[in-house]
């Protein structure tokens, strides 16, 4: 390429800095890989032949792209460009990722977000060893081996009919909710196994009425009258109606940020955000 746009050895050896013997020296190793001549020795110099003319062309075309991978590299690891596959559990993503959603469509446009929503921790902890996410949020999985940290706590709380007894309470103790058709989880839904061995550390029997996969219609539900359940605080965003009690004692669960690579640059700035935000706070009628 030197030569090329030089025309001259010795013009072309001082635009790389080297020395003009170490030049003819590459240039006779690259005329020998190729197993032709780049160039011709004139009297008044060289002339560059077609192969070289060929051959510079297409090395400018990889200095190019050698150059764009720098950079591309660089703007990612500043946070200003690449792509963030996030898995979140479904009630999270109104109730916590819309606000950092919008800050960063709006200060990082070249960076792309992907959003998936999942009902289970552990099948978005699938997701994220298969490579198929890069960071995932919401509550704790039953266990692995990615990096893993807690953003805080979010409230597990009742929601029951308006016209229910506990509207009159400021909480409602775990043992109460036994006597009460309760609004359970499709087995597909993370909170299915929540709630079982939550019943069972409490050595209570709940009395399920129907099943959902969604928190969010869960309380919908459990607030039309069909029932009382049990959902996330992030639950409550869709809930227009029915009384939300804390549990007495109350009872919280840990909200999570889990990472394969914790190391990735925009999984890391986009976890940073949401500790600097923090998680919201949960509102009950009591």
């Amino acid at each position: 390429m030197a030569l090329v746009d030089t025309g001259s050895v010795t013009k072309a050896a001082a635009a790389l800095y080297m020395s003009q013997p170490a030049l003819s020296h590459q240039i006779a190793a690259l005329e020998r890989e190729l197993g032709t001549r780049v160039v011709e020795r004139l009297a008044r110099g060289v002339r560059v032949t077609a192969a070289g003319h060929a051959t510079a062309a297409e090395a400018r075309v990889a200095l190019q792209a050698a150059a764009r991978a720098v950079r591309v590299g660089h703007e990612v690891g500043a946070g200003v460009a690449g792509r963030l596959r996030i898995a979140c559990a479904e009630t999270m993503t109104v109730w916590l990722l819309v606000p950092v959603l919008r800050q960063w469509c709006s200060e990082r446009p070249a960076v792309r977000l992907d959003l998936m929503e999942f009902t289970s921790a552990d099948r978005m902890v699938d997701h994220l060893m298969a490579g198929e996410a890069d960071l995932v949020i919401g509550p704790r999985p039953t266990g692995t081996s990615a990096h893993v940290e807690v953003l805080g706590q979010e409230e597990m709380v009742v929601v029951a009919p308006e016209d229910h007894p506990f509207a009159a309470r400021p909480s409602v103790p775990v043992a109460d909710l036994a006597s009460e058709p309760f609004v359970h989880y499709d087995q597909g839904n993370g909170m299915a196994v929540w709630i079982d061995q939550f019943a069972a550390s409490h050595q209570v029997t709940f009395t399920p009425v129907l099943r959902t996969r969604s928190p969010r219609t869960a309380a919908q539900l459990a607030g039309a009258g069909m029932g009382v359940t049990i959902v996330p605080a992030s639950a409550l965003i869709a809930c227009p109606y029915g009384v939300v009690r804390s549990m007495d004692p109350q009872v919280r669960r840990d909200v999570v940020a889990i990472m394969a690579a914790p190391a990735d640059s925009l999984a890391r700035r986009f976890v940073e955000d949401l500790h600097a935000r923090g998680l919201p706070a949960t509102e009950t009628d009591g």
